[in-house]
C-alpha cells in the first residue's frame, strides 16, 4: 500500500473500499503483533516509521511486516493525532466468512443500535475483550468501528472481538431466539434469569431503540437499579455493569 492510500484511511469510505484501518503508536502495534499470531490475515499489515523507530521496530517486532520509512510531513498526514508518535500500520479487515457468522460455543452478542460516540463504543470493545465470549454487532448508522477514535480507545481490543457491521434489527431477530434489553421497566439484572438469553441488545446514546421494534423481537427487558438521581447511565457504563453481571 502506497503512502497516499494510508492518507485515506481517515476516512470511512475509503476503509471500506481498501479493506484496510489504521493503528497508531507502540501499544497498538504490539497488541497488533501479539493477535496476528492467531488471525493470519494480520500478518499481511504494512508498517510506516518514522527514521527514529527503526531500532525499536528492529527490538520488538518479530513479524516480518513490509516497512515503510517515512518523513514526519507524511507521518503527520497519516495519523489522526496532532503529535503523532512516528509508528503507524495499515490492517488489512478480518476476511468475510460464512463460519465467522456462526457463534461459538457459549458465545453471547453485544447489539448496539445506532451507537454514536467513538469512546464509548472502544470502551465497550475493551470490555467484551477483558471478558471473552462476545461478539459485537453494530447496526447501520453506527460509529464506523475502525474510526481512529474507536480503535484508540480500545487499546487492542478491536483485535480479540468478532465485529460485524450493518446489522439489521430485523436480522438479530432472525438469529437470536432469546433476546434481551434494557428498560426502566424491566426486572433486576440480578434476577437470575438474565442470564439465559443469547443477545443482548442496547440503544443509541440519545434515542435508544424503538419501542416497537423491541416488542416485535419479543425482546425481554430488563433494568440496572439506581437511586434515580439522574434519568440515565453513560450507554458504555451500562453494558459493562451488565456483561460483568453475564460472567460472574
Amino acid at each position: 500500500m502506497k503512502v497516499d492510500d494510508v492518507k485515506k484511511l481517515q476516512h470511512r469510505k475509503y476503509r471500506e473500499e481498501l479493506h484496510h484501518f489504521l493503528v497508531e503508536g507502540e501499544h497498538l502495534i504490539l497488541e497488533l503483533q501479539k493477535a496476528a499470531a492467531t488471525q493470519p490475515h494480520l500478518a499481511q499489515s504494512q508498517l510506516f516509521i518514522t527514521e527514529q523507530y527503526q531500532d525499536w521496530v528492529a527490538e520488538n517486532i518479530s513479524l516480518n511486516l513490509r516497512t515503510t520509512v517515512v518523513g514526519h510531513k507524511a507521518m503527520s498526514q497519516m495519523s489522526d493525532t496532532k503529535s503523532p508518535q512516528g509508528i503507524i500500520a495499515a490492517v488489512p479487515f478480518a476476511p468475510v466468512q460464512a463460519s465467522n457468522l456462526q457463534p461459538a460455543k457459549n458465545e453471547r452478542a453485544i447489539y448496539l443500535y445506532e451507537i454514536q460516540d467513538p469512546g464509548n463504543l472502544g470502551t465497550i470493545l475493551r470490555t467484551l475483550a477483558w471478558f471473552g465470549g462476545f461478539r459485537c454487532l453494530l447496526s447501520a448508522n453506527s460509529v464506523d468501528p475502525y474510526n481512529p477514535k474507536v480503535v484508540r480507545s480500545s487499546m487492542g481490543a478491536i483485535f480479540h472481538v468478532v465485529l460485524e457491521q450493518y446489522v439489521a434489527l430485523e436480522v438479530v431477530a432472525e438469529r437470536y431466539t432469546r433476546i434481551a434489553c434494557l428498560d426502566m421497566q424491566g426486572k433486576a439484572l440480578s434476577d437470575s434469569g438474565f442470564k439465559e438469553f443469547d443477545c443482548y441488545v442496547f440503544g443509541n446514546e440519545a434515542r435508544g431503540v424503538p419501542r416497537e421494534q423491541l416488542e416485535a423481537m419479543q425482546a425481554q427487558p430488563f433494568t440496572i437499579n439506581g437511586s434515580g438521581a439522574i434519568e440515565s447511565l453513560n450507554l458504555a457504563s451500562a453494558v459493562n455493569m451488565c456483561v460483568y453481571e453475564l460472567v460472574r
